[in-house]
């Protein structure tokens, strides 16, 4: 609740003057007025039953305090000088052409570029005449590469040529060594050709188990004509081995005769075949 001590006016004017002036009465009345309806209004609110209700208790306020460690404040950067820019240096003048001044020709000696006409005839002769001993040159190299070529092309057909006769002549003798083999083996054959075979007897012993086979006898003949140690090769059965020797032992033979003598034959071979008909 607010309230205002209010002078009365008489002690104002006491104070202040004897008679009032409208000056000072005005802000009075003023304040009077508020004060009164300050009071109504106060006056109204009891009666309505508003209370006034003790303030509460403030709370102490309690002081804290921490230690704050503040980094070292940063040194402002040097300041870096500002370039200066130099000062653009002026232009130079342009320099002024002067007219080209044409060179005075000396005058021309006849003689002289008569003889330079020459010697330049000369120098393209020298040149055309190289060209043509280069050409010259290739062509005839040319040539002798194809003198080789052909040489050595005739060289080797000459090399199978005679490669080729030597084959036709080698095949030739062979031919005519093997005739001449022949030949003498069928005089050979022919002077020591079997005058008297007579065939084996069968074993009867074969006969009863149907047994058949082959034996080779091999023999010799001597100059009389007559076997000489015949023996049976291997692959004959032991049934055939003495009726094919004795067979053997009974053959007869003209006599080999050379130069005019005759002369035994070894190693003559004869087969009899044992088969039941």
């Amino acid at each position: 609740m607010t309230a205002m001590i209010m002078h009365s006016p008489r002690q104002a004017f006491d104070e202040f003057s004897l008679q009032p002036s409208p000056r000072h009465w005005r802000p009075h009345a003023l304040a009077a007025a508020v004060a009164v309806a300050l009071h109504a209004g106060v006056l109204a609110l009891l009666v309505a039953g508003w209370s006034v209700e003790p303030p509460a208790a403030e709370q102490p306020a309690v002081l804290r305090t921490q230690l704050v460690m503040l980094p070292p404040a940063p040194q402002a950067p040097e300041p870096v000088p500002a370039l200066v820019e130099p000062a653009p240096t002026p232009a130079p003048p342009e320099p002024v052409l002067a007219a080209p001044v044409e060179p005075v020709k000396p005058a021309v000696d006849p003689q002289l570029q008569a003889r330079k006409l020459e010697q330049a005839a000369l120098a393209r002769k020298r040149v055309e005449d190289k060209k043509r001993e280069q050409l010259a040159e290739q062509q005839r190299e040319r040539q002798e590469n194809q003198q080789r070529s052909r040489e050595a092309e005739q060289q080797r057909l000459a090399q199978e040529q005679a490669q080729q006769q030597q084959r036709a002549e080698q095949t030739r003798l062979a031919a005519e060594r093997a005739r001449q083999q022949a030949a003498q083996a069928a005089a050979d054959s022919r002077q020591y050709l079997p005058l008297s075979k007579e065939a084996p007897d069968y074993p009867q012993r074969a006969l009863d188990k149907h047994i058949e086979g082959d034996c080779t006898v091999e023999y010799s003949v001597n100059p009389q004509g007559k076997v000489e140690n015949p023996k049976v090769l291997d692959g004959c059965h032991p049934l055939f081995i003495r009726p094919s020797l004795a067979a053997a032992n009974t053959f007869r033979y003209q006599p080999r005769i050379v130069d005019g003598q005759a002369v035994a034959v070894p190693a003559v071979r004869n087969t009899f075949l044992y088969r039941i008909k």
